[in-house]
């Protein structure tokens, strides 16, 4: 959700504090345009990456795939915890919750923006640096038995850049800056966008619209959504001081949108990047359809907020744009079939156990 509120988080908009002097004309309108730019990076380069992260071969790259049956089940998780954390924030000191929250975001934080970073860092290694490979592997079992648990593969330029985003880490779990914060959250984003990939079109509508009602009911329905927006403190959103003009980097009187509103319709964007590859017409034209219809949902949130001074549900909004403008497009083209057809291949992160019991027999045949 977008939020224009100082301290709080969610992908909804809050207006401003009162006790506070109102933000500028010009203050709010680059606290809400860098929150777009800002909304659109991580869409625009996860997708791209996540073309390359669906053939990739590297079992520690490749992405989780959402089927319909999970995405049916997301707004329900996602309600279970929402209302748990509205729980524990009633019961339990806000203070050494948020202190534990730090600390889990610290450590994925610091994983997340090294991985981001890695392919550009790549770039500025020199051609003689010593680059060593390394495995990290955890197993479970013997012999044929032996299930692997974790196998990670990385090598000493992904080391410089642990460290490089430890330094982030160390700023954020410190002063809590907005900018840490907003490298975090950039990380978290292009990651999920790149990571997290739909199985198909219509799996794509099942988690939009159940996020959909999701959000106007927590929104619309209940306070638990604002609730736990104010008192959430981890870089689950993006950041932007409506007074940065008066007070430079100290400001202190926020716009934010959250994550979420990111990283859900981004996943459907990248997929229809993908789909659009599939086709082999070497146009993109679902892809920048949805990433246009993205920009207008998201400015008519904004617009909405901005008008009304009251708390909004982005994905009300992003929704409908981000589905129904590649359908009309779909639709006037005649590829309504070939979209909602399109299925991903998932490439198995190991041999299929059909595959390793022919291995076996074929072994002992040899034998």
């Amino acid at each position: 959700m977008a939020e224009a509120q100082n301290g709080s988080a969610g992908p909804q908009a809050v207006p401003a504090a009162s006790a506070r002097p109102p933000a500028t004309p010009e203050g709010i309108a680059l606290a809400y345009g860098s929150l777009v730019l800002m909304a659109l990076l991580p869409i625009f380069f996860g997708a791209l990456r996540s073309v390359s992260c669906a053939k990739s071969k590297n079992s520690s790259e490749m992405p989780e795939t959402i089927t319909s049956r999970d995405a049916a089940r997301f707004p329900i998780v996602a309600s279970c915890t929402l209302l748990g954390l509205y729980l524990f924030f009633k019961i339990f000191s806000q203070e050494y919750i948020n202190l534990l929250l730090s600390m889990y975001f610290f450590v994925l934080g610091i994983l997340a923006l090294s991985h981001t970073i890695s392919p550009m860092m790549n770039r500025f290694f020199p051609a003689n640096f010593p680059n060593k490979q390394y495995q990290l592997l955890f197993t479970q079992g013997s012999g044929e038995s032996k299930e692997e648990i974790v196998n990670y593969e990385f090598d000493t330029k992904d080391l410089v850049c642990l460290a490089l985003s430890s330094v982030v880490g160390v700023w954020y779990l410190l002063r809590k800056h907005w900018i840490a914060n907003n490298l975090f959250g950039l990380a978290f984003s292009l990651n999920g966008v790149e990571l997290l990939h739909l199985n198909n079109v219509s799996t794509g509508c099942i988690l939009l619209g159940g996020l959909f009602i999701y959000d106007v009911f927590w929104v619309f329905g209940t306070n638990v959504m604002v609730t736990v927006a104010k008192s959430f403190e981890a870089p689950i959103k993006l950041v932007f001081p409506q007074d940065l003009l008066e007070k430079g980097l100290e400001a202190d009187n926020f716009a934010m949108l959250g994550l979420g509103d990111i990283v859900i319709p981004g996943i459907f964007i990248a997929l229809l990047l993908r789909f659009d590859i599939s086709l082999k017409k070497n146009t993109h034209t679902y892809f920048y359809t949805s990433f246009v219809a993205y920009i207008f949902g998201l400015g008519l949130t904004i617009f909405i907020m901005h008008i009304f001074k009251h708390a909004q549900p982005a994905l009300l909004y992003l929704v409908p744009a981000c589905i129904g403008f590649p359908l009309l497009v779909a639709l006037a083209k005649g590829e309504v079939t070939e979209m909602f057809s399109y299925e991903e291949s998932c490439t198995p992160k190991e041999v299929p156990r059909a595959s390793k019991e022919e291995m076996t027999e074929a072994d002992k045949k040899e034998k």
